[in-house]
């Protein structure tokens, strides 16, 4: 049984004013062609198929593409909702699709049955049984019960995770013994798992709740499939508990790593290997850091990341301490005539930090209002005129509160 694990497709991101349109069409196409190269018998989809709960039209154009050419191909689609997914939206094609060899299980159901799936080989055969488990809110498996205090919330969310879990493996090692066959156990999930490594682009789902899932919390499948981390990393170092990672690079953060797709055969005897297919670099993306007079080496080697018909886009970390009003300015000069474009310039301040940490000593009761927000707004590089209308905004909004409160 051959089964390619992906997740964290994101089809619909607007990434700092420009489309990924082109970039997921270009891996799904690669996609297609992995399928059937490699003869895959099942492609499980671990979470957050869409970037928002209402996707542009041609995200979803995108995703009813390929479920039509995965159901040409042979192999079955298993779509598992994320946390940016919403439950409606894939819900509401989940049984027209079901014509197509493509499972949709959205969100956790009440029904254990309708989270277990018997996944076929190419030839019809049963292959293997899937715990197909959705990103998992709390109202899904938990009551709220009043005056528990936030450990105890944390501690009542992971147990009725792993009882979610442990329900779901139960059904599984049942379904088999009735099929009479030596099949392996697969299970999904889309959620953070002790000492996983994340990126700036993954959005945290567990505030204030359950942080991270324990790896011994998982049930004994034979391979665990996980979505969420955009980071390709083996879990606990375990071979069989992975986060395959996102497709494409959806932070700066992420642009050096390799991203892949996780090819997994299993047997009766369980898990036989997992082999990481990479996936193209279909849009560079490029990090830089330095000061103005480095800065033309940098980008000059950045250009270089570009293919043929290609432009660079570049986040760039200037690292001064003085205000430069034409910063913006100087660094379209830098890039001009190269296939680069600058999508975000920061600024990193190095002996000015280090005197505002020394002023963040003083405590709030030696400064009143009018000077918090001065000193706040004196980080911002904006315009002085700008600054004078939200000063004089601000101490109007004072005055009126301050009045309100005699």
């Amino acid at each position: 049984m051959k089964i390619l694990h992906t997740s964290d497709w994101h089809l619909g991101q607007h990434f700092m004013g420009k489309s990924r349109q082109a970039e997921h069409q270009a891996f799904l196409d690669w996609l297609l062609t992995q399928v059937a190269l490699h003869a895959v018998d099942a492609v499980i989809v671990a979470g957050d198929i869409f970037d928002t709960g209402a996707p542009p039209s041609y995200a979803r154009e995108l995703y009813n593409e390929l479920i039509v050419g995965l159901h040409h191909s042979g192999a079955q689609l298993v779509v598992l909702g994320g946390n940016h997914d919403s439950v409606a939206t894939l819900g509401e094609s989940r049984s027209l699709l079901a014509q197509l060899s493509t499972h949709v299980i959205p969100a956790v159901s009440d029904v254990p049955d309708t989270q277990l799936l018997v996944l076929p080989e190419r030839s019809g055969k049963p292959g293997a049984i899937l715990c197909a488990i959705p990103f998992i809110r709390a109202r899904d498996v938990l009551q709220s019960v009043a005056g528990q205090s936030a450990e105890q919330k944390q501690l009542a969310l992971q147990q009725a995770i792993h009882g979610h879990y442990q329900a779901l493996y139960e059904a599984a090692c049942a379904k088999r013994d009735s099929l009479g066959a030596q099949l392996p156990i697969i299970a999904t999930g889309h959620l953070t798992t002790v000492g996983a490594s994340s990126s700036e682009s993954v959005r945290e789902i567990y505030v204030g709740a359950l942080e991270a899932f324990p790896t011994s919390a998982f049930p004994p499948a034979d391979y665990i499939a996980l979505g969420h981390i955009h980071r390709p990393q083996q879990v606990g170092g375990f071979e069989h508990i992975r986060y395959c990672g996102s497709p494409i690079a959806l932070g700066f953060d992420e642009a050096r790593q390799q991203k892949q797709v996780l090819l997994v055969e299993l047997d009766g005897r369980g898990l036989q290997g997992v082999q990481s297919l990479p996936i193209p670099c279909f849009q560079p993306l490029y990090a830089l850091r330095g000061t103005l007079d480095e800065l033309p080496a940098a980008i000059a080697a950045a250009a270089l990341e570009a293919n043929a018909g290609q432009t660079v886009w570049l986040e760039v970390m200037v690292c001064t301490d003085d205000y430069l009003a034409d910063l913006h300015g100087r660094i379209a000069a830098l890039c001009e005539g190269l296939p680069v474009e600058v999508l975000r310039i920061r600024r990193e301040r190095g002996q000015a930090a280090a005197s505002l940490q020394q002023v963040a000593r003083e405590t709030l009761d030696e400064l009143n209002p009018l000077e918090v927000f001065a000193r706040r707004l004196a980080k911002e590089e904006l315009p002085d005129a700008l600054k004078c209308q939200l000063e004089a905004r601000y101490t109007s909004l004072l005055a009126e509160l301050q009045g309100e409160s005699t």
